[in-house]
């Protein structure tokens, strides 16, 4: 029996839980979204906000870049385009199983190992910068040990950009009609959304407000030093879960956090 509900979630749990759901989901969610990501794209969110146009890594030509929950690897494959040296990991076996099939097709070669962001495979200091498009960090139970080890694999002076669902939308229901326009639930309330199958859980997000993630980057040692909160874009009418243009144009859907290591 399937069962939603808001409880904790031990990180065990939560790791035990989304690499299922993602190995069981990677089908169909590349199946879905895999045509608005592009094979070799770099889009932030679901609102579309392309890299190619906005650019928050900078230049990335030579440098060393680590890409975190890279999914199949559409980012990873647009930044090697742009002469970047980029490896990527996910939770997911079946998620780094697409990155190889698009690798197959297009005759690209993109470095992906299975890891876990609470524990990074990376010697200190191994990347000049690091990106996550909504990979891992929601899904964690502790974001503060994630950005330890980005700081850690990072170089002084290096950058991290990262993308997530914005904080307010755990006041909303997660619809992407009318009824997803009015709050019905506090803020402030931190307790994971769980799905259960038979007791356990087969699926975890992790909500933090914005100076939750405020203090948790802070406290990483790193420095925050932008945030980017998309508009939805006129004439983008598509529908991803609770994003849509009825919800977009007066909810913010997604926050971008740019950080630099102290």
């Amino acid at each position: 029996m399937d069962v939603v509900g808001r409880r904790p979630v031990s990180p065990a749990e939560t790791s035990r839980a989304n690499r299922g759901w993602w190995d069981g989901a990677a089908d169909d969610y590349q199946a879905e979204h895999g045509g608005f990501l592009r094979d070799d794209g770099f889009v932030w969110c679901p609102e579309g906000l392309d890299e190619a146009d906005v650019r928050l890594l900078g230049d990335v030509m030579g440098r060393r870049v680590l890409e975190i929950g890279c999914g199949a690897g559409q980012c990873g494959r647009w930044l090697a385009a742009q002469g970047a040296i980029v490896t990527g990991f996910d939770l997911s076996y079946r998620q780094l199983q697409h990155s190889r099939r698009i690798d197959l097709t297009a005759g690209t070669t993109l470095p992906v190992v299975q890891a876990d962001a609470e524990a990074l495979p990376y010697r200190d200091h191994s990347f000049d910068l690091a990106c996550s498009a909504f990979g891992a960090l929601p899904f964690v139970a502790d974001a503060a040990a994630v950005l330890a080890e980005v700081r850690r694999v990072l170089r002084p002076g290096g950058r991290f950009v990262f993308s997530v669902s914005h904080p307010i939308r755990w006041a909303f229901p997660d619809d992407p009609g009318p009824r997803g326009l009015t709050a019905d639930r506090s803020y402030f309330d931190r307790a994971p959304y769980v799905e259960l199958s038979d007791g356990v859980p087969s699926y975890v997000e992790h909500h933090r407000t914005m100076g939750d993630w405020v203090g948790l980057i802070v406290s990483a040692g790193l420095v925050l030093t932008g945030l980017v909160e998309p508009e939805w874009p006129e004439g983008h009418e598509r529908v991803w879960g609770g994003w849509s243009p009825l919800r977009g144009r007066v909810l913010p859907g997604t926050a971008i956090f740019r950080c630099t290591r102290g």
